[in-house]
Formats: C-alpha cells, sequence, structure tokens
C-alpha cells in the first residue's frame, strides 16, 4: 500500500550523486540527508526515510532507466574482474 504522507515528492535530477559510493544524496530539513543507492533505484524504490529523522520522501525517475544503468555497470564491473583475473 503506497504511503500517504509523503514531506516531499522529489525529482532525482535534483539529488546530488557520488560516483564512487554509488549514492545519490538530498539534504533534508533536520541538517541530515536522504540517500538512495543506484541499487535501490535499480529494484524499484522510491521512498527514502532520513537516517537522523521519521521525514520520507518519494523519489521521482524513470525505474527503467536505472534498472538499465545497474545491468551496465554490473557488466562492466564483471568485466574488470575478468580482466584483473587474467593478469
Amino acid at each position: 500500500m503506497p504511503r500517504l504522507d509523503y514531506y516531499d515528492e522529489v525529482e532525482i535530477e535534483d539529488f546530488e550523486y557520488d560516483e564512487d559510493e554509488e549514492i545519490y544524496f538530498y539534504p533534508c530539513p533536520c541538517g541530515d540527508q536522504f540517500q538512495i543507492t543506484l541499487s535501490d533505484l535499480a529494484a524499484g524504490e522510491e521512498e527514502v526515510t532520513c537516517p537522523s529523522c521519521s521525514l520520507v520522501i518519494k523519489v521521482i525517475y524513470d525505474k527503467e532507466v536505472y534498472r538499465i544503468k545497474q545491468e551496465e555497470f554490473e557488466k562492466k564491473n564483471n568485466k574488470k574482474e575478468i580482466a584483473t583475473q587474467q593478469v
């Protein structure tokens, strides 16, 4: 059952992205940050709870795009692992 008590609905484009950690960040009014991973997005997650308070936001994004991004990332990592094993 979908939540009806979101603090806000935020487009994924409004999040900051950390490529090293593969995590999207968005500031929370409490001073902490909402966080959602690329894997979470690929899995269809759209609710994010602030780790410091009870606020929940809904992330607006194209689920198919992030599923494809996750598949591409996994393929790239598999190729790197195979290359290092062959060395």
